[in-house]
């Protein structure tokens, strides 16, 4: 196995349909997909067997009770139980363009995690896309979301820059090279080497804090913004409050000043295994 795909999904069954029938459209087949659930009612259980026979890749269902916002704590379950040793990171409302494995396979190199980003869409559209328009590869053309009305804007570019154009754009897009959770990938031994994901972490930040830790340990992202292509459907956000983003934020900001590889709140929790800021 090559890749593993890790994205998360709560109670949104219809979003999760359409991203795996991304993944079955995918020109890149050595991989396996890891469903990391943060709580899904039994309707979520329910299209996952449904789809299961109608698409040709391995997929499983990490899944634990439903307690309030613990994504960081259903992705590093998941990320133990991935079979690779190189993983791609992505959500439950991302569709991936038949290209999309293809550049995370290419493009890894060691040492590197690689940043990708998103093309988000307006609610209408989110719900006019079907399975044959993901596998047909119609709804990540420029002509055919502008008949459904998308607006133009040079953030257009990400559908339907390629080749030469793309790496131009990766090479000068004033975006900085971060881990995004919905778009990025990285070797499991280095996302092991800083213990995961930090599971105090609510809403907010959460993959950026984790990605600040592997830049501490000296592995840093490659631009592929432009390349690794994915379509973000809209939803709601009924889980955000300060609360939570003012205590992520300290967490955040104390990685930083401290320049922290680890985290004691991560995959492992042993203190005898308790590595050094």
């Amino acid at each position: 196995m090559t890749l593993s795909v890790i994205f998360t999904t709560y109670n949104a069954p219809e979003w999760l349909e359409k991203v795996l029938w991304g993944y079955q459209a995918q020109t890149f087949r050595d991989f396996e997909v890891i469903v990391a659930d943060d709580g899904s009612g039994p309707e979520t259980r329910e299209r996952l067997a449904a789809m299961e026979t109608k698409v040709d890749f391995p997929f499983r269902h990490v899944w634990h009770q439903d307690a309030g916002f613990r994504k960081c704590e259903i992705l590093n379950k998941a990320i133990v139980a991935a079979a690779a040793d190189y993983l791609v990171f992505s959500d439950g409302d991302c569709i991936p363009r038949k290209d999309f494995l293809e550049v995370h396979a290419a493009k890894r190199r060691p040492g590197k995690f690689l940043s990708g980003g998103y093309f988000k869409l307006p609610m209408n559209i989110s719900r006019e896309i079907q399975a044959a328009d993901i596998l047909s590869g119609d709804c990540f053309s420029v002509e055919w979301l502008g008949k459904k009305g998308l607006n133009r804007s040079f953030k257009n570019n990400k559908l339907s820059a390629k080749g030469s154009l793309a790496e131009f754009l990766n090479l000068v897009t004033p975006t900085n090279a971060s881990w995004n959770g919905h778009n990025a990938s990285g070797w499991k031994k280095d996302i092991l080497e800083v213990n995961g994901f930090d599971e105090r972490m609510r809403y907010g930040a959460l993959d950026r804090e984790f990605g600040e830790r592997l830049m501490n340990q000296g592995i840093y992202g490659l631009q592929v913004r432009y390349s690794a292509i994915c379509l973000h459907l809209d939803h709601a956000r009924g889980y955000v409050n300060e609360q939570d983003l003012a205590a992520n934020a300290a967490i955040r900001a104390a990685t930083r000043k401290d320049k922290r590889t680890w985290t004691d709140f991560g995959i492992c929790k042993e203190a005898s295994v308790h590595k050094p800021l």
